[in-house]
């Protein structure tokens, strides 16, 4: 990405941290990619589906799932598949 680009960070931080962007893979073929369900109602069909798609493309797919939408995931959670994953895609559904 150019130096041009800003990213938004929509939580609600008050003295948001300045983030490093990670370089994009080149390809999904060999990744591993995460992804995260935070636990709404529908998030589950959206990532089957989401997951169908990345299989095709050569990725291999490692789910996970936040106890409860209300809340940020655990650390933890986010340590684990920051080791486990080379990218993460978070699904949103109701």
């Amino acid at each position: 990405m150019s130096s041009d680009t800003v990213m938004l960070d929509p939580t609600a931080e008050l003295q948001p941290v300045e983030k490093q962007l990670v370089e994009r893979l080149n390809s999904l073929a060999g990744a591993t990619v995460g992804l995260l369900d935070i636990s709404k109602p529908r998030g589950k069909e959206f990532l089957d589906e989401i997951a169908k798609l990345l299989e095709d493309m050569g990725a291999k797919v490692n789910r996970y799932m936040k106890p409860t939408f209300a809340r940020v995931a655990p650390k933890e959670l986010n340590q684990r598949i920051s080791v486990e994953c080379d990218a993460v895609i978070e699904g949103l559904a109701d």
